[in-house]
């Protein structure tokens, strides 16, 4: 969801969701530190708020053996609360973003290696979810770098410390129990159960909250294994994007030259038109070319961005669902164009 940030936490998501509403400067998904002071905003000990969540965990019907091995362990994270707390700061520009961050090749040469190593696996995804395998590896691309970095946090000590804090503690406290739930079925054990620092998981990136309601058994062994199976986790990003409304065979935009004159500060971005008024109205392929037929699509413009502009269709959008920032559609966009 991006999110490194909230992964899709506030949006709908990861991201996700999947998904908050994700800085579009990644966080680095370090370690976390050993439990240390923390102020948060609530008035109530981080012990006796462990016990409250306890006890309503049980109510909710989580075994006791599943709630023991959950909060083994668990303290206060003063880590994770001061990446929440600054994680809105220092958005890169766009083209920093774009080349440094999402769309290096690096990345390229990653991706299109992927997409083929995993090519059989791919196309049995797309048969049932009808979602382009390009898209599927790109947001595996940009969100664990391919499954190698899916975040060194316990979910639940995350999750924990969140929703403690204070600050959106409601949020938190219902992805703590979600959490919770997928343990008590299993698909997980509470020591693999890691993730981001605002408890994004698996090699989707994933919420809890998303888990429950996208995550796939992609291969019938009879856990939703986003974690440390491949099948499942590419099979969950589709199923994401194929619950959000993907249109099979279509793109997702395009990078385009605009007419004549067009002004960026209070260019109309909302309005939706067929490509062929785009192309009465003197818009062009970054080539210079006139644009193909197509889909209706609206003008999209980075943030912080130098000039570039694109033409987005319904399926960005979808992208963005995963992951609100304009950017981060525009890159996963980019990214997918390139790897298949």
């Amino acid at each position: 969801m991006i999110p490194r940030r909230v992964f899709l936490a506030a949006a709908p998501l990861a991201g996700c969701g999947a998904a908050a509403t994700l800085p579009e400067t990644p966080v680095a998904n370090t370690a976390p530190d050993a439990a240390l002071p923390v102020t948060p905003v609530s008035s109530v000990s981080f012990d006796r708020f462990l016990e409250g969540v306890k006890t309503e965990a049980r109510r909710r019907g989580i075994s006791q053996a599943t709630v023991n091995a959950a909060f083994a362990g668990v303290q206060a994270n003063r880590r994770v609360i001061e990446l929440d707390r600054r994680q809105a700061e220092g958005a890169l520009p766009w083209e920093e973003y774009r080349d440094r961050v999402m769309v290096n090749p690096t990345r390229i040469q990653n991706g299109q290696r992927m997409y083929r190593e995993n090519t059989a696996l791919l196309r049995q995804i797309e048969q049932r979810y009808r979602v382009s395998p390009r898209v599927i590896v790109a947001i595996w691309g940009v969100e664990t770098n391919f499954g190698t970095t899916t975040g060194g946090f316990g979910v639940v000590e995350a999750l924990a410390t969140l929703a403690w804090e204070g600050r959106r503690a409601s949020y938190f406290r219902n992805e703590l129990f979600a959490a919770l739930k997928i343990l008590d079925e299993g698909h997980i054990r509470a020591d693999r159960m890691r993730g981001s620092w605002a408890g994004a998981m698996g090699q989707p990136q994933f919420m809890p909250s998303n888990f429950d309601r996208l995550a796939v058994d992609f291969d019938g062994d009879g856990r939703r294994d986003i974690w440390d199976s491949r099948a499942d986790a590419l099979g969950s990003i589709a199923h994401y994007f194929q619950r959000n409304g993907w249109r099979e065979g279509e793109s997702w935009g395009m990078e385009v030259r605009p007419p004549p004159g067009f002004a960026l500060a209070g260019a109309d971005t909302e309005t939706r038109r067929p490509l062929r008024e785009f192309n009465r109205l003197g818009f062009r392929t970054a080539a210079g070319g006139p644009l193909p037929d197509g889909p209706e699509a609206q003008v999209v413009l980075p943030s912080r961005g130098s000039g570039q502009v694109f033409l987005g269709h319904h399926n960005l959008r979808v992208i963005r669902r995963y992951n609100s920032p304009v950017n981060y559609g525009l890159a996963v966009g980019l990214l997918s164009d390139r790897v298949g």
